[in-house]
C-alpha cells in the first residue's frame, strides 16, 4: 500500500467516525483547500525571497501544518472524485515536460508559449 493510499484510508476513517462525509462534497473540499492554501500563503506575505527561504523553526512548524492541511483536503477530494493522485501527477508532469522542454525552458520562467 502506498503512502497516499494509507493517508486516503486514514482520512476515510477520520471522516466516518465524525459523520463528516455529509460535508465532504468536492465543492466544499475545494473551498476548504483554497482557504488552507491562503493560510499557507499568509506566512509569506510581505516577505522578501531571502527571508522566506530562511524561516525560523517556529514559523516553519506552522507552515508545515498548513501544508498538511492542504494535502489532507486534496487527498480527501481525490478520494471523493475517485482520482488517483499519483497517476494524475505523473500525467501532468508528462504534459509539462512536453510544454516546457528542458533545452528551451532551462533557467527561464517564461510561459510555454513564450519559449
Amino acid at each position: 500500500m502506498t503512502p497516499l493510499v494509507e493517508l486516503r484510508d486514514a482520512l476515510r476513517v477520520f471522516a466516518r467516525e465524525r459523520d463528516w462525509e455529509q460535508f465532504h462534497s468536492p465543492r466544499n473540499l475545494a473551498t476548504a483547500m483554497a482557504v488552507e492554501a491562503a493560510e499557507l500563503l499568509e506566512h509569506f506575505q510581505w516577505q522578501t525571497s531571502e527571508h522566506a527561504g530562511a524561516l525560523p523553526g517556529d514559523a516553519l512548524a506552522e507552515i508545515r501544518l498548513e501544508m498538511a492541511d492542504v494535502l489532507l483536503y486534496l487527498v480527501r477530494m481525490a478520494d471523493r472524485l475517485d482520482v488517483d493522485l499519483a497517476e494524475a501527477a505523473r500525467d501532468k508532469l508528462a504534459i509539462n515536460a512536453a510544454k516546457y522542454p528542458a533545452d528551451k525552458a532551462r533557467g527561464r520562467a517564461d510561459k510555454y508559449d513564450k519559449l
